[in-house]
């Protein structure tokens, strides 16, 4: 300890900004602030406790492949008449119980120094930048927060090319964390080859005016294989066309990805996704990819998958390509063209039983997350989200009709009086998620106009308002309050959605060379 003492006296801090997050104190230069942005301290909190909640679900299986194997040598040396075989004969790999982290794009070593500070069972980090200068920084912010350099390692290199030296089985890590500025897709076919069976991949894009289609969607096609749709469910859609990219890179290399938990924040998204190697689980990815039909009108929308898949009764599978289409070519509730969107993930995009081991770990470390009440209210939020893709907004449903707004509790009401499942989701304040076709939302909206008259002169003849509320409706909807209508996390009143923290809030500047001083002549005045 002494000598890390000594070397941690060396550096001047006069030079640099300390600021504190999590166990983290870290030195930024003062002469260039964009390195640190205070609004991500929720994105390092949520993979703290991300790949802490998964390291405890790798370490329970590898000891039950243990057992497995213990059982299974115990049975055929039984029935050879031999003594069962000691713990020794297990695999080495199936007996280590810690694990290697690789940021790929480490900046200033922030998330490796937490990383190494506040998740157990951590055996070594690599935190790898591309400059110089973020090499000594990580260096220095090692030494700062006296971490050994064996624990956390700098590292300069490309980023691809280190993920591509780690391919070999014995090289992989069993973490990889994607945190680029702008878009992943480029680290993408790397990282799904680097990490380890079984492992993970903590991925951030924050080009979400291009994932979200707000402006290129020929630029999102070309960095993500898939066209986004702009306007109501475009967040939901940014996370699965990620997940789609992540699925098609793996699945060439005889690999599929679970999705743990998928989190739209802020200004980006934030993946957590595991890999795992099996052919077998490759054959099945078709069905989980689909198109998506989005009405122009009323943004009413239906997905395709690409492929079916069959299991017979002696349980064998059978793959077809999927049927279609699953729309007309005018949309059935107010005559419009439809958009078509994707190819993207249609599958679940969290793992309900991860959630909620993620959000019990949290709430038995509160005090060791400074964002920890957004983190409950967040992840409740998606551990309450049904599978179902996509959603409806108020905003749109009474948006397209000119009606008045319609209370949250009385719309998922009726849906539940339907006969439907509901639930909120975490990407919109407003959002409603279910499993209630197109033609019941716009009947329970016809019910509530019906109570909550528009002035029809005000609307055009092909207005996609009076082709839907000229049609008759199917069934009476009842707005009667349903038990189940407020969901558990609005009860305990958690920060369910972001707020404004500070003034101008947002992403930084992309990172670069510390600034130089310069000094500007005045113009001498021409005579």
């Amino acid at each position: 300890m002494a000598s890390s003492e000594a070397t941690k006296s060396d550096i001047d801090v006069s030079l640099y900004n300390p600021v504190t997050e999590g166990k983290a104190t870290i030195l930024f230069p003062k002469n260039n602030e964009v390195f640190y942005n205070p609004v991500q301290e929720f994105n390092r909190d949520m993979s703290i406790a991300a790949i802490t909640t998964w390291s405890k679900i790798y370490f329970q299986e590898k000891q039950e492949r243990i057992e497995k194997k213990r059982q299974n040598k115990a049975k055929r040396a039984a029935e050879a008449g031999q003594s069962a075989p000691t713990d020794d004969s297990v695999h080495p790999s199936l007996q280590q119980r810690d694990f290697t982290i690789l940021e790929a794009l480490a900046a200033t070593g922030l998330r490796s120094v937490r990383y190494a500070k506040e998740i157990p069972n951590v055996k070594r980090i690599i935190a790898n930048d591309l400059l110089e200068d973020a090499v000594e920084s990580i260096k220095r912010n090692t030494k700062y927060n006296e971490i050994s350099e064996d624990l956390l390692q700098a590292n300069q290199g490309d980023a691809l090319a280190v993920m591509y030296n780690a391919r070999s089985a014995k090289e992989k890590y069993d973490v990889i964390d994607l945190d680029p500025y702008g878009t992943a897709s480029p680290f993408i076919d790397g990282a799904v080859q680097a990490v380890a069976n079984g492992g993970l991949i903590c991925i951030t894009c924050t080009d979400l005016a291009v994932l979200t289609g707000s402006m290129y969607p020929e630029t999102c096609y070309g960095k993500y294989g898939g066209m986004p749709l702009r306007g109501m469910y475009c967040h939901e859609m940014a996370l699965r066309l990620v997940l789609m990219t992540m699925q098609t890179s793996a699945s060439r290399y005889g690999r599929y990805i679970e999705p743990l938990a998928s989190c739209s924040i802020d200004f980006y998204v934030r993946l957590f996704v595991r890999v795992y190697d099996s052919p077998a689980g490759v054959k099945k990815v078709a069905s989980k990819m689909g198109m998506v039909y989005d009405c122009t009108g009323c943004n009413a929308h239906v997905t395709q998958s690409l492929a079916k898949l069959h299991t017979k009764d002696n349980g064998a599978t059978k793959y077809s390509p999927g049927t279609g289409p699953a729309v007309n070519s005018l949309c059935d509730q107010c005559n419009q063209t439809h958009r078509v969107g994707g190819p993207a993930w249609i599958a679940p995009i969290h793992n309900t039983d991860f959630v909620a081991k993620m959000l019990d770990h949290v709430k038995e470390n509160e005090d060791k997350f400074g964002t920890s009440d957004r983190m409950k209210g967040m992840l409740t939020v998606i551990h309450e989200e049904l599978e179902q893709p996509f959603y409806w907004t108020l905003g749109n449903l009474c948006g397209t009709l000119h009606c008045t707004s319609i209370p949250l509790i009385d719309l998922r009401s009726a849906i539940l009086n339907a006969g439907y499942k509901v639930s909120s989701t975490h990407c919109a304040p407003e959002g409603i998620k279910t499993d209630a076709p197109a033609h019941v939302m716009w009947d329970i909206m016809k019910g509530w106009v019906k109570n909550n008259p528009v002035t029809m002169k005000n609307i055009g003849e092909n207005s996609p308002a009076r082709k839907i509320l000229e049609a008759p409706a199917k069934f009476e909807a009842d707005f009667t309050r349903h038990e189940d209508a407020i969901p558990p996390s609005r009860n305990v009143r958690l920060v369910r959605y972001q707020v404004n923290p500070t003034p101008n809030w947002g992403p930084k500047a992309r990172a670069g060379k510390p600034k130089k001083d310069i000094i500007i002549e005045p113009k001498k005045r021409k005579l």
